[in-house]
């Protein structure tokens, strides 16, 4: 894990860890990643089976999706849509915290 900003109680969370290193907080329905990304760090084109939604906390990030380029900084939120391709880089020390809201079943 690099150097974080996130208060110490947050580093004590389960550690994730797949394209990028984050600590995870398991909710009902959904996960909190608290999400750190070095400089230079690429995010190939992919998919998540959740609904994502996160905010920037420091650095920035440049989301593509449909072959629109978005760059998002402190205090900004995005959005991916469950199953939309998307890709991510950050060319910044990038802190964010993430949303995966897994998908609702029907009632």
């Amino acid at each position: 894990m690099i150097n974080t900003s996130f208060p110490e109680k947050i580093q004590t969370l389960e550690p994730f860890s797949e394209q990028f290193n984050a600590f995870r907080l398991a909710a009902s329905g959904c996960d909190v990643l608290f999400a750190t990304y070095p400089p230079g760090t690429k995010l190939e084109p992919h998919r998540h089976d959740t609904d994502n939604w996160g905010v920037i906390l420091k650095g920035a990030m440049w989301i593509t999706i449909d072959g629109q380029t978005f760059r998002f900084g402190p205090g900004d939120w995005y959005h991916v849509p469950a199953q939309k391709e998307h890709s991510a880089y950050c060319d910044f020390l990038t802190e964010e915290i993430e949303f995966w809201f897994a998908k609702q079943k029907p009632c």
